[in-house]
């Protein structure tokens, strides 16, 4: 079973909660939204060490940390799988 959670944080805080996200391991897909379009989705690997999605998601934050540059606001959308 699958759930999905929005946080809303601020430019500056963008790169760090999307790592934070990704080290909890239940995570199926991140998707950045900004005014209601999304402008990132990143699909993860069901049980993948975080090790592997952290080195494979690595330019895909660099992207979002200059994203992040020129935003105020924007919604993280979380899909997380429920055991």
């Amino acid at each position: 079973m699958t759930t999905n959670e929005k946080f809303t944080v601020s430019g500056s805080q963008l790169v760090d909660k999307v790592k934070q996200l990704i080290h909890e391991g239940n995570i199926r897909r991140v998707r950045v939204l900004h005014e209601g379009r999304t402008v990132l989705e990143i699909p993860l690997s069901i049980g993948a060490p975080a090790a592997a999605v952290t080195i494979m998601v690595a330019p895909v934050l660099a992207a979002l940390g200059a994203f992040a540059a020129l935003v105020t606001e924007c919604t993280i959308e979380v899909e997380k799988v429920e055991e």
